[in-house]
């Protein structure tokens, strides 16, 4: 389906792909916007014929994917699944240790900021406050185009000591694993004072990570944790207990539960976004949307699920969208002014400014070749350089050195990449 603003910007009730090339074709509409897909009237409609059906925003909030749903009565009109970015963290790390770097190698440096630093209520980390802000995004977006009266949004809670340990009850389950235990102690004697790899006794032991950080292994989870001499933490170094040889030691470490923890910490701060909208809020259970699902018959994807949230769900949906939005956050560029090699040394200076020629990295465009290697029709994100040769990312890949000359607006960069797949 195709939204649908008046002259005004007034959002109107979605209309079917055919009905809009007719509008388009008769002049009637113009294109106001390629992602999602949406048409401008050319006249203003009357407040009497402003639609008045409920027209109701699903959301399967995900800590990596999210799916959006759009529902009037029992028929779906829109769906999307929206990406979120997940190297925020690492990409902070990786900052923090360049400057840490400069700093112990005297070299030119930022200096460093005070430690004591004051966070307000209820913040939580950049990588997290990012699939929040996500969220408020596109429901702020759908609302200028489509006229959402009502929002169901699946509120989960995981237990992650029953994920970890299922028959765990009582008062196992309240006092948990270090009761009256330091972790040091803990280790110890769990692996009876030795080494678990080389087996060694009567040496200083260290804390080793069986799934090290950097390959996204838990820091503080105690199932993550083992007792190993200096000279086997060293020669392990970033390997995996199973790379280095120990598979036994490998399957001590269960499964990492960051992406239930995500949710646990960031699902009431979504809520509270949406009720900022002052629409009516239904919240639903996974169990519920689970069932829903299955009930329908319907087959097992994020968007499909959006659909099913809550008990507003009817007995039977209708899907009028054949396709679906993929949205990926992708940002809005960098404040560095070099790009560094591994070892965060300098390797090439980047200009200080973002537009050239007319356009910006992350516009999108369409690039008519008419000669050369490169001749075609070609649609895509586009990477601009200062030369006037940029290159664009397709759906089939990234085709290099397309002239300014050749490109076309087709959307302006707004922080996010778009993709349409079959349902």
């Amino acid at each position: 389906m195709v939204f649908v603003i008046d002259t005004n910007k007034q959002p109107l009730s979605p209309c079917h792909p055919a009905k809009a090339r007719r509008l388009l074709r008769d002049g009637v509409a113009a294109i106001w916007c390629k992602f999602p897909f949406t048409i401008i009237l050319q006249k203003a409609v009357e407040p009497d014929n402003l639609p008045t059906q409920e027209t109701r925003l699903k959301i399967d909030f995900g800590s990596r994917h999210t799916g959006l749903a759009i529902l009037q009565r029992y028929i779906v009109v829109w769906l999307a699944q929206l990406n979120h970015r997940i190297n925020i963290a690492m990409l902070l790390e990786k900052r923090s240790n360049y400057r840490r770097r400069r700093r112990s190698k005297n070299l030119r440096y930022r200096k460093c900021r005070s430690k004591r630093k004051t966070y307000g209520e209820g913040w939580v980390p950049p990588s997290l406050q990012s699939r929040v802000d996500n969220i408020e995004t596109w429901v702020r977006r759908l609302r200028r185009v489509c006229p959402i009266t009502h929002i169901s949004y699946e509120n989960c809670k995981f237990d992650t000591q029953l994920m970890r340990d299922a028959e765990i009850n009582g008062v196992e389950y309240q006092q948990g694993t270090l009761l009256g235990y330091t972790v040091r102690e803990y280790l110890l004697e769990k692996y009876d004072h030795a080494c678990c790899y080389c087996g060694g006794t009567g040496m200083p032991l260290e804390i080793e990570h069986i799934i090290p950080r950097c390959r996204a292994g838990s820091s503080d989870r105690v199932d993550n944790l083992c007792l190993a001499c200096h000279s086997c933490n060293q020669a392990k170094g970033d390997k995996t207990a199973a790379e280095y040889g120990y598979p036994n030691i490998q399957a001590q470490a269960k499964e990492p539960l960051a992406d239930c923890a995500i949710i646990n910490a960031t699902r009431w701060k979504a809520y509270n976004v949406l009720k900022a909208t002052d629409l009516d809020v239904e919240c639903g259970s996974g169990a519920l949307t689970k069932m829903q699902r299955i009930r329908m018959g319907i087959g097992k994807s994020h968007c499909n699920d959006a659909c099913c949230i809550g008990v507003s769900t009817p007995a039977k949906l209708i899907f009028k969208e054949k396709q679906t939005l993929s949205i990926t956050a992708m940002g809005r560029g960098q404040h560095r002014r070099t790009n560094v090699d591994e070892y965060g040394f300098p390797t090439g200076y980047l200009p200080r400014q973002k537009r050239f020629f007319g356009f910006q990295t992350g516009d999108m465009v369409k690039a008519e070749v008419p000669k050369g290697k490169k001749q075609g029709i070609w649609y895509g994100r586009v990477a601009c350089r200062n030369n006037g040769y940029f290159n664009i990312k397709t759906k089939t890949g990234m085709i290099q050195g397309i002239s300014h000359r050749y490109c076309m607006i087709q959307q302006r960069g707004d922080g996010y990449e778009y993709a349409l797949t079959n349902c």
